[in-house]
């Protein structure tokens, strides 16, 4: 499965494990990159020290290529990409944030730099920005997401249109036949998330692996969008929140609904009444919890079925 991607990561096949708040920690990242793939350490819900802690276990864990992810809106943003130069990480997601702040700041560095999007319009705003390469994150996808709710399958070939750098696709992907039908609309490789929440690995609460697994169709909704669109479960903390929409409520209101490491007890603790759980749409098709390494095998496999099945027709 050599392709632009492999090439630009140096690793077996075109898929990246995500990034993902709470979820991601070294654990999840090393034994992504020990299966084959591109695992990423997610700083989003992680202070400077815990980042550096998490980096080192990461080195230690694999020999393979792995990367962090950088939300930009990070309070001490300045701290963690010098954290991320001295512990002498390649590879950087950026996302949430002007991709010019910092793509030439760690490409100098020799860093490559992947900026997430959710439109064309900032795909190529990113690639004006000298960025390696795209992730194109569709509506389906869990956690933080685009507020146009463009779905993947549209996405895709629309960024692809006006792209000319290589580009992985987002949202809703968590099968090998999902990862082909995104490649074959125009994606060098894709960002999987989900899929691997609901893995031995994660650093997720058991408890909410175990509500991912249970998960069906329309079990996820897309809110908040007045501060920042998040794709959740509907649980208790769903339900008051709708709620609170039925009296029109300012920004103000919502944030004091929201409070303070909703997400952390949701995902990390295990809080599943009044926690923020973030999942994508593609939950209703997780089964189970299995290693990180049995899950990209079956992609793969998946994949390569895929293939010979439609080369078929």
């Amino acid at each position: 499965m050599t392709n632009k991607i492999t090439s630009l990561f140096n690793i077996k096949y075109p898929i990246i494990q995500a990034g993902m708040i709470w979820n991601s920690g070294w654990r999840l990242a090393s034994a992504a990159s020990n299966s084959g793939i591109l695992g990423l350490i997610g700083a989003g819900s992680m202070y400077p020290d815990v980042l550096r802690e998490h980096i080192q276990k990461c080195k230690a864990a694999t020999d393979k290529p792995f990367g962090v992810n950088v939300p930009m809106l990070y309070p001490n943003i300045e701290e963690i990409m010098d954290i991320i130069v001295e512990e002498d990480v390649k590879i950087v997601f950026t996302s949430a944030g002007n991709p010019k702040t910092w793509t030439k700041w760690l490409q100098d560095r020799d860093i490559i730099v992947v900026h997430v999007v959710s439109s064309v319009k900032f795909a190529l705003k990113a690639e004006a920005a000298g960025v390696d390469a795209i992730v194109a994150e569709g509506f389906e996808a869990g956690g933080h997401n685009g507020r146009d709710e463009t779905t993947t399958l549209t996405l895709i070939p629309m960024v692809k249109e006006q792209l000319s750098i290589p580009l992985i696709a987002a949202g809703g992907i968590a099968t090998g036949k999902a990862m082909l039908a995104t490649m074959v609309l125009g994606a060098d490789a894709v960002q999987v998330g989900s899929r691997f929440v609901a893995s031995e690995e994660s650093s997720a609460h058991q408890a909410f692996k175990q509500v991912v697994v249970d998960a069906k169709e329309g079990d996820t909704q897309l809110t908040l969008k007045e501060l920042a669109p998040v794709r959740l479960i509907k649980n208790k903390f769903y339900n008051d929140l709708q709620e609170l929409y039925k009296t029109g409520p300012t920004t103000e209101q919502l944030k004091e609904l929201l409070g303070r490491a909703r997400a952390k007890h949701g995902m990390f603790e295990g809080d599943l009444e009044d926690g923020e759980l973030e999942i994508g749409q593609i939950a209703g098709l997780i089964h189970d919890i299995k290693p990180v390494a049995e899950i990209v095998d079956e992609m793969v496999v998946e994949f390569n079925e895929a293939k010979i099945q439609v080369n078929s027709f």
